[in-house]
């Protein structure tokens, strides 16, 4: 990309940082509402068959997953024009998804800051290290990058710790507004939890909601590890990071089966939402189809993005991700080059 391009690709998709009222409104209706149904339904279907239940859970755990993506639009302020309006659906969102509308806005904006930067690694994103970074680490910091990059931990474990521990606290140096969010949305998830195990029982609220917040969160972290986690993607140290270049070769273009893409509010189009947060969710896809540059950038599908899971380190040297495989085969090589020949 020359100087020239990035300016030029910016303002190629300026004009659609616009959000539209009804279209934002039909989306409410469309998502939150049918996701009340399903958990409804649901809970109705324990009398009938659990298998039952569970195959209604993975449909609401879609609407879930949609939902968040509206509360994700409210915190960069591109679901509605109205700044107040963003706040009042993106913290009932996130009392529905469990996440604090105000220290996810903050994290996140850090993370759209700092994508791809490897100075600037920690907040916002997924513990990621280089080769070197790992070889010079201590043992103790080796085993806990590789628990962590397990997928078992990464998709089942993470889910739980995220959404149930840490998004219950405030980050160190939080201000008074963002504390007040944090406390609120906690009162009010555990005030809703209440009143379902009240008027249902305990054991019919797990049954209903477990299955639905384990799939959800389990595709939300997915969804978040593919969008910047493929072979070749973008990362620079700070001397070099350029904001255009982490949007669009940094992050991926997930294409999906319309279906899917429908239930992940068009996230899949990660690059177009780096290259630009404010554009709502609804018009991700008519960005990347009339913005030619934006169609020339690492496309993955649901069967090339299953590679991805054996990514654990990324090689600075020759820019791109591999696993620890990587490391044992290199050391073999290593050791076969200064290898002396017998007498």
């Amino acid at each position: 990309m020359n100087e020239r391009n990035p300016r030029a690709l910016r303002k190629q998709v300026a004009p659609y940082e616009k959000s539209d009222l009804q279209h934002s409104v039909m989306q409410i209706f469309n998502t939150i509402l049918p996701f009340f149904v399903l958990w409804f339904l649901a809970y109705q279907s324990l009398s009938v068959s659990y298998l039952l239940t569970l195959g209604i859970s993975v449909v609401a755990a879609g609407f879930l997953v949609r939902i968040f993506i509206i509360f994700h639009d409210c915190t960069h302020h591109s679901f509605f024009k109205n700044r107040k309006a963003n706040r009042v659906l993106g913290t009932i969102t996130g009392i529905l998804t469990f996440f604090p509308y105000d220290q996810w806005g903050h994290e996140h904006a850090v993370h759209h800051a700092t994508s791809s930067n490897l100075d600037k690694r920690g907040t916002g994103d997924l513990w990621m290290m280089t080769i070197d970074e790992y070889q010079e680490a201590p043992f103790w910091t080796k085993v806990a990058y590789r628990l962590y990059r397990n997928p078992f931990v990464m998709f089942i474990i993470g889910p739980i710790y995220v959404f149930g521990i840490t998004n219950r606290f405030n980050r160190k140096g939080a201000k008074k507004k963002e504390r007040m969010n944090t406390y609120f949305t906690n009162v009010m998830i555990v005030v809703i939890i209440a009143l379902l195990c009240w008027a249902i029982g305990w054991q019919a609220f797990l049954l209903v909601q477990v299955p639905i917040f384990m799939i959800s969160g389990s595709l939300g972290v997915w969804l978040f590890y593919i969008q910047h986690t493929f072979e070749d993607s973008y990362f620079e140290e700070d001397e070099h990071w350029e904001y255009v270049k982490a949007a669009v070769e940094g992050s991926s273009y997930y294409k999906l089966p319309k279906l899917l893409q429908w239930l992940t509010g068009n996230i899949g189009y990660h690059h177009v939402h780096h290259l630009s947060p404010r554009v709502p969710n609804y018009k991700l896809e008519e960005v990347h189809n009339n913005t030619e540059p934006l169609q020339n950038v690492p496309t993955i599908t649901l069967a090339t993005s299953l590679s991805s899971l054996k990514f654990r380190l990324y090689d600075e040297e020759n820019k791109r991700f591999v696993g620890f495989n990587y490391l044992k085969k290199a050391a073999r090589k290593n050791v076969s080059a200064h290898a002396k020949p017998e007498v």
